[in-house]
């Protein structure tokens, strides 16, 4: 569960009332948008921002040394997901807490001094919020998301918390600097899971971000308890709750290593995702 906002009455001078009206009328906000904006902006925590490290090209292209601290991932956001240094195992982060997915999907809390090739995080509210209930597989959760969202053109993170009739999930391994994703996911561990309480974490990209991000949706998995998850590539779920953030606004962190800079990140990395996040024949785990 996200946290929760708070209700703030104060009194304002007059000069930053009239200063917070011409705020509205050049912009458009309404009186509480514009709050949350200008706290946020004094503050230094942006209400629609994306806070990324590295770009899914050169994910693509095996670029997994560790550049950015979970500490730095944790003071940009309260959800997120991405992974860790060697691509050993999947990240996830929700209420703040981050965690990694690793063997036989076991999910344990990290450091502040871990490092990460590629995560993305935000601060979570909630802008659209919908109930899906007797979701029948991943083109269906997509179908209904598309029809929740306002908008195409607009990243969005996603929170759905619920229960799960079943959900198949990956934990990527740890592999060599400059092995593609298709080839390190190749021996991928999958699992599926029947009847558990969760959520599921992640963001909506659209096609025109696929050099930066993962075009479409991507989603990990983190139980109730938090004991299990990973990424996920199918699920059925009976009745779950599913809310939407659209951010207009990217902070993007590329690496300084020799590792990014020496990359070849040209062409459009669409299909080889595609393919690194496809399916192969799961492993029953109860």
């Amino acid at each position: 569960m996200t946290q929760r906002d708070h209700t703030l009455h104060c009194t304002l001078p007059a000069s930053l009332w009239q200063a917070l009206q011409a705020r509205i009328a050049r912009t458009g906000e309404d009186l509480d948008q514009a709050v949350r904006a200008c706290l946020g902006e004094a503050l230094d925590m942006p209400q629609h921002s994306i806070f990324q490290v590295s770009t899914s090209g050169a994910l693509v292209k095996g670029v997994y040394a560790g550049v950015t601290r979970i500490a730095d991932v944790r003071a940009r956001g309260d959800i997120g997901l991405g992974t860790f240094a060697g691509l050993d195992g999947e990240g996830l982060m929700l209420d703040g807490h981050c965690y990694r997915a690793g063997p036989h999907g076991q999910v344990s809390e990290v450091a502040d001094e871990l490092t990460v090739p590629f995560w993305l995080t935000a601060r979570f509210r909630s802008d659209i919020a919908g109930i899906f209930e007797h979701v029948t597989g991943w083109a269906d959760l997509q179908a209904r998301l598309a029809q929740l969202r306002t908008t195409d053109n607009l990243i969005a993170a996603v929170l759905i918390t619920g229960h799960f009739e079943l959900v198949h999930a990956r934990v990527a391994c740890k592999t060599a600097p400059g092995t593609g994703l298709v080839a390190a996911t190749s021996h991928q561990e999958e699992f599926t899971w029947h009847n558990v309480d969760g959520t599921l974490i992640g963001f909506w990209t659209p096609d025109y971000a696929s050099t930066i991000g993962v075009p479409g949706l991507h989603l990990h998995f983190l139980s109730r308890d938090r004991a299990f998850g990973g990424h996920v590539i199918d699920l059925q779920a009976d009745r779950v709750e599913a809310q939407l953030h659209l951010t207009t606004d990217l902070h993007l962190v590329l690496p300084e290593n020799a590792e990014f800079l020496k990359a070849d990140l040209r062409g459009d990395p669409s299909a080889a995702l595609a393919e690194a996040e496809g399916a192969r024949p799961p492993t029953d785990s109860g």
